[in-house]
């Protein structure tokens, strides 16, 4: 009997072992995070570079519209000054 509880566990472990992965698995699974972790490395760059491309359109136009502002005031400024004074005729 105690042979057989001790052959029988023999076999139980050296299933368990054999479940196991095997060392190429391991590195199979390395390199996978890896390439995951570069990927999503790689999204976030890419979606930096985009909200940093957006908020320069925003700058460029608050620039524009700024420069359009003091352009409509300027020439405001100078038309009411080429403005003949109101007097008694």
């Amino acid at each position: 009997m105690k042979t057989i509880v001790t052959v029988l566990s023999g076999v139980a472990f050296l299933g368990l072992v054999a479940c196991g992965p095997s060392a190429e698995q391991v590195e199979k699974q390395k390199q996978d995070s890896i390439a995951t972790a570069d990927s999503i490395a790689a999204i976030a760059a890419a979606a930096d570079a985009e909200a940093m491309r957006v908020q320069d359109s925003i700058n460029a136009a608050a620039a524009t519209a700024e420069a359009e502002a003091k352009r409509v005031a300027d020439s405001t400024a100078a038309a009411e000054a080429t403005k003949a004074p109101k007097g008694k005729k």
